[in-house]
């Protein structure tokens, strides 16, 4: 559907970049509630975006957009053009940009609790992005980690933030506890999972007749029940290539079975985004995670980064579009327990070939 945005109001909205929002210590998204479709800019920090004449990779390039502009869309085009493997494109201003490296958004404040449940809550950011802040001493706060639309994270309290307002409290499996290195974003940026989301699906299902088939040669991922599709799609597997030093990306094959299923997973490296090097692999609340090969930590997921699907991506885990990365790990075995940071057991098989 068409959206009418005059070009002074689109280049207003276009403005929330990373840069104009910096010394804020809460965004304020309200004016993109209700301006209909938006896509984030999810292209590499050290990179920029083509906005093309056309949907097509050869036609003339307008202008460049950078990480994390957020841009209103005017409707989505399928084209026969180049890339033919993954043709869609969305019409923002001034021309086409193609899909795969922007994300989806939408904008959703929440109201703010006045206290959480003993425990772990699972919450998802319901904005385009959000910075946390860390607060390792009473009236310190630092900055963290950038946290994107649909990611998702463990709350273990509500706290007064930075603004005065309230803010979630995160624990993050991959810092340290001990030495107060949880952090801290605004409560209205995202909304509490209810557990009914969570829970198993298709659990009339005997196990034994469940299988997952990932395909490296065709990027496709087919789900079984009793030898019946349920679930046949692209997917992003890992590159052919060894970084020096380091284990291969190549996503393993072979004959596999679910192991470890978590919510809400940080993958990569420690260091916050805004002390990192261009490139690094930093990426809190990888959502919806089921591990299947523990060696080298291999997993279907949920991802924000791209939608580049047909294409080996990933650093060689099974790169899958959130709502389907949902999809696996509710469907799947073993089921996940809810507030718990992870269940383990032997689950569903997976062939990768």
């Amino acid at each position: 559907m068409s959206q009418h945005f005059s070009r002074r109001n689109f280049l207003k909205l276009a403005g929330l970049t990373l840069s104009s929002l910096a010394f804020k210590p809460a965004f304020n998204f309200a004016e993109l509630e209700d301006n209909g479709p938006l896509i984030r800019i999810a292209i590499d920090s050290s990179k920029s975006l083509s906005v093309y004449s056309q949907p097509d990779e050869e036609s003339e390039i307008r202008f460049q957009r950078y990480r994390d502009e957020i841009l209103p869309v005017y409707y989505e085009v399928h084209s026969d053009k180049k890339p033919k493997y993954n043709p869609l494109w969305y019409r923002v201003w001034g021309g086409y940009v193609h899909c795969a490296q922007v994300q989806p958004v939408k904008v959703q404040l929440n109201q703010v609790p006045g206290h959480l449940p003993e425990g772990l809550t699972a919450i998802e950011v319901t904005v385009p992005f959000t910075q946390s802040y860390f607060q390792r001493k009473p009236g310190e706060w630092t900055e963290g980690y950038r946290l994107y639309y649909d990611t998702v994270y463990w709350a273990v309290g509500i706290e007064e933030g930075p603004d005065g307002e309230g803010w979630y409290r995160i624990q993050d499996e991959m810092l340290d506890y001990a030495a107060n290195m949880d952090y801290y974003i605004p409560a209205k940026h995202a909304r509490q999972l209810t557990p009914s989301e969570m829970s198993p699906i298709s659990i009339d299902v005997p196990p034994e007749k469940k299988l997952i088939e990932v395909s490296l040669d065709q990027q496709e991922l087919t789900a079984y029940e009793d030898g019946e599709v349920v679930l046949h799609t692209k997917i992003s597997s890992g590159l052919d290539y060894t970084p020096p030093g380091e284990s291969t990306w190549k996503t393993p094959t072979g004959t596999f079975h679910i192991q470890s299923k978590m919510l809400s997973k940080h993958m990569g490296y420690e260091t916050p985004y805004t002390n990192y090097k261009d490139g690094a692999y930093v990426l809190p609340g990888v959502s919806w995670t089921s591990f299947f090969e523990m060696e080298h930590g291999v997993a279907f997921h949920g991802t924000h980064w791209h939608q580049d699907f047909g294409v080996p991506k990933s650093h060689g885990c099974i790169n899958m579009k959130t709502d389907e990365a949902r999809w696996i790990y509710r469907w799947s075995t073993p089921e996940a327990i809810n507030g718990q940071q992870e269940t383990t057991g032997f689950g569903t098989l997976v062939h990768v070939f």
